[in-house]
């Protein structure tokens, strides 16, 4: 099986920069596994690597969508696979997206229900919250990989339940979901209150680059809150402010809240999903890069 190395983690744990490291020690590619950063003009609050991160290192699956674009984890299952198996260098995948990773590396497949245009309507009339609340009674399982905000995932897996009176975590826990690619998947982490304190931080650094206008710019070009890549944290945050019903202070105190709530998420998923390497990205990065080299050279 060709190889592939995965760096995982919550959000802002330093997952870009390790990755950047691993590539140039390998001679390798980096492949986002990022939801939002293959939407053009969806920069600041993504966290999209900019050029001067990526330090020569050529990147895969940014800044390829318009942010009206529809995108999935099945979309990035043939994406990335296509750039692993036509690759004559080595792959990284970098991201915190744990569907995505786990519809690349593992012989997951979609059910039909899954596709675009295939939602039951009638849970078009109920609100997000609305939505949770339904999932969270009907397969509480799965509620635990969905963002709140996320309607999309929600629509589909409430319609899969109703289409065919199975849950979708009944439904992915009978499948094998053996590994596809020989896959060492490293972990990033760090003492959980330093995790969120970094964070606030980064949510504060948005601020400072211009959030508030990139947001201003999307939705001047006609892009809304409904769109696929506007449903991320980081943006959909900020409907209540354009609508007049939220400051700027209590956009980004929400921003901050779901960010710490995703990355929470984001371990509980990867501990319970995929076998992770984790390390302390602030001492132990060195002693992760000669595990990996171990890994390649075996």
């Amino acid at each position: 099986m060709k190889k592939v190395l995965v760096i995982a983690g919550p959000t802002a744990s330093g997952k870009t920069a390790f990755s950047i490291r691993c590539a140039k020690m390998m001679n390798g590619e980096v492949i986002s596994g990022d939801s939002v950063q293959v939407y053009k003009g969806l920069d600041i609050g993504s966290g999209k690597v900019t050029e001067e991160e990526m330090d020569g290192v050529k990147h895969h699956l940014i800044d390829i969508l318009e942010p009206t674009d529809s995108y999935n984890a099945r979309d990035f299952q043939q994406m990335a696979r296509g750039l692993i198996d036509s690759s004559s260098v080595p792959m990284i995948i970098c991201g915190g997206t744990g569907m995505y990773l786990k519809a690349c590396l593992y012989d997951y497949t979609f059910q039909e229900e899954e596709g675009e245009g295939s939602v039951d309507s009638e849970l078009e009339k109920y609100t997000d919250e609305e939505l949770y609340a339904m999932l969270l009674k009907t397969d509480p399982v799965q509620a635990e990989k969905i963002h709140p905000h996320n309607r999309r995932r929600m629509e589909r897996c409430l319609t899969i339940y109703r289409r065919s009176g199975r849950r979708q975590s009944d439904i992915e826990k009978e499948q094998s979901h053996e590994m596809v690619y020989d896959a060492f998947i490293a972990g990033c982490t760090m003492p959980r209150d330093v995790l969120y304190e970094r964070i606030n931080r980064r949510v504060e650094g948005m601020f400072e680059r211009g959030l508030e206008a990139e947001v201003k710019g999307l939705l001047d070009q006609g892009i809304t809150f409904d769109h696929p890549s506007m449903r991320g944290i980081g943006y959909q945050e900020w409907k209540g402010y354009f609508q007049g019903n939220l400051s700027l202070e209590e956009v980004k105190s929400e921003i901050q809240k779901h960010s710490r709530q995703f990355a929470k998420r984001q371990y509980t998923w990867l501990n319970h999903q995929m076998p992770v390497h984790w390390f302390d990205v602030r001492s132990e990065q060195d002693m992760m890069l000669e595990e990996i080299e171990k890994w390649r050279m075996n």
